[in-house]
């Protein structure tokens, strides 16, 4: 159905009226509400508890090792620094390993 907008619309329908689940008989608006059952719980998995415990080390940690970047940034501009494949290899499982147990 399509109706043509040109100003003369039809009058709309009449509202359905709601109620007030208070306004019902039976049902007192002042007393007091019961409390909520516990009904959910939860569990985390032990990768999630992993997670939530290198989260708490990270954020302990400080978010940058200045002397560290000095260091490294140094080395890069005398052409000092050496790339150590194993070690890479090495962190990398490491990481792997505390993320996956």
């Amino acid at each position: 159905m399509s109706q043509k907008i040109d100003g003369n619309l039809q009058s709309p329908q009449a509202l359905r009226s709601v109620t007030n689940p208070a306004s019902k008989p039976g049902v007192s608006s002042d007393s007091p509400a019961r409390p909520v059952e516990a009904a959910d719980s939860l569990r985390l998995t032990g990768e999630a508890t992993n997670l939530q415990a290198i989260e708490r080390e990270l954020t302990t940690a400080p978010a940058i090792d200045a002397q560290r970047v000095a260091a490294v940034r140094e080395s890069l501009q005398n052409g000092t620094y050496t790339i150590n494949p194993d070690a890479i290899a090495s962190r990398m499982l490491e990481l792997d390993q505390q993320l996956h147990g």
